[in-house]
């Protein structure tokens, strides 16, 4: 590290221990927010809450942006923009964690109209409450002192669908807040409290989800010879698929196909006339999406010709996340301040994830660069306790897990700081 940035690092730290948040106020935020979860397309009192908070008195708020997105804009004299990003939608999960401020709250699914619990089963909530705590910490007056430029902190929607990062921009963004220089966000992942890592190159991979419609010819199930059963053919369908990535991959390249729903009929005496198969890809490099989407596609036709279907099979693009591939440059300079702020606790090499973001839009639309780097959520002593045993994977609530909630702190303190140290680096220093 260069005797100028270890410098810039030093400060970041002294300012951090000499102007110490409320941290039990995000806290209760954090609490309020995950009690009351909202799915995504329907985030509205979540950012209400986020717009009326005092920590965003001193900026300037957009407020329904590409649906309820929100957006705060703090110009503190000349010098670059930096983007800040949280996420803010929930899941359809019920919560089985047990906690006094669990979610209980229930909806109607938006397809049928049956009830679907809510759940933030993924960590938004955390993220939310760690960027307005982070918004009122770089706008305090001591700290506004050391900085120059233009911060906004950005609340999203629908990043769940792959979709509410570019409906922002869509709706008109960076007409309502300026083109950030630099995009930065930050997702807590289930590995151990206080924790962070970030990677330069390909952090995330792309994800592509399709729901297929497979056509066969309904009947009676004591007639099968008068019928094309597309419950047989998802079958065979669901087996082929699975040999995509095991025989057609390079085994040095990443992907993931998984099928996780196949519906066909209603009753165990009639062959039904459609089955519908939803369709789950995640891969790390280009040539690889593309070849797995190719290989889907040519299997699925086909096993529907073997059928003797008289209809082709109906392809339907659910979701589309792009790879989310950090700037060496940005990742680079990220990684000297995390390093001196987290020590041994930062891994500055962390694995590729084939989870998926949308978070790049907001940076690639406009051309600029971006990090996305983890901080962990899950308690010491329970990681450790998983790993000496070897159960990690059995122990170890996954994000999307009904049991999955990251332990307050420090998870909490670790992603307020992140966020402030990578603004802080990012933006122009005052003249002393």
């Amino acid at each position: 590290m260069s005797s100028q940035h270890q410098s810039s690092a030093s400060l970041i730290v002294s300012l951090l221990n000499e102007h110490p948040l409320d941290l039990g106020t995000y806290e209760e935020v954090y609490k309020h927010i995950h009690a009351h979860p909202e799915l995504s397309l329907h985030e509205a009192e979540t950012a209400s809450t986020v717009a009326k908070h005092s920590s965003l008195s001193t900026y300037t708020v957009h407020t329904s942006i590409g649906g309820h997105g929100v957006a705060g804009v703090l110009v503190n004299g000349e010098g670059p923009t930096v983007l800040l990003r949280a996420d803010m939608d929930a899941l359809p999960v019920e919560e089985k964690t047990g906690l006094e401020y669990a979610s209980n709250v229930k909806t109607k699914d938006a397809d049928d109209g049956t009830a679907t619990a809510v759940m933030h089963a993924c960590g938004h909530d955390m993220h939310v409450a760690c960027l307005l705590a982070a918004s009122e910490w770089l706008a305090r007056k001591k700290v506004r002192e050391t900085w120059v430029g233009t911060l906004v902190v950005l609340f999203q929607p629908d990043e769940e669908g792959g979709k509410g990062a570019m409906a922002m921009v869509d709706d008109g963004l960076y007409h309502k807040v300026p083109v950030p220089d630099v995009v930065l966000a930050q997702h807590v992942m289930p590995f151990k409290a206080g924790k962070v890592a970030v990677r330069a190159g390909t952090m995330i991979a792309a994800a592509d989800s399709f729901k297929i419609t497979l056509f066969g010819r309904g009947g009676h199930g004591s007639m099968p010879q008068l019928c094309i059963d597309p419950v047989l053919l998802a079958a065979n369908v669901v087996v082929r698929l699975q040999g995509i990535v095991a025989r057609e991959v390079d085994p040095a390249e990443a992907a993931v196909l998984t099928v996780g729903s196949s519906q066909a009929g209603h009753t165990e005496n009639v062959i039904a006339d459609k089955a519908v198969l939803k369709v789950d890809i995640r891969s790390q490099h280009a040539a690889t999406r593309d070849r797995v989407l190719s290989a889907m596609r040519r299997i699925v036709e086909k096993e529907c010709e073997a059928s003797g279907c008289v209809k082709p099979p109906l392809f339907e693009q659910i979701r589309k996340f792009p790879m989310t591939v950090n700037d060496k440059d940005v990742t680079h300079q990220l990684s000297k301040t995390f390093s001196h702020i987290f020590g041994e606790e930062f891994d500055p090499k962390v694995v590729t994830s084939n989870a998926s973001e949308d978070v790049s839009d907001l940076a690639t639309s406009v051309k600029k660069p971006y990090c996305m780097w983890f901080f962990g959520g899950i308690e010491s002593e329970r990681w450790d306790k998983a790993e000496r045993n070897g159960r990690i994977a059995e122990d170890i609530p996954v994000n999307h897990s009904a049991l999955f909630a990251p332990v307050i702190q420090p998870t909490l303190k670790t992603g307020i700081m992140t966020l402030c140290a990578a603004a802080w680096t990012h933006l122009g220093r005052r003249e002393s």
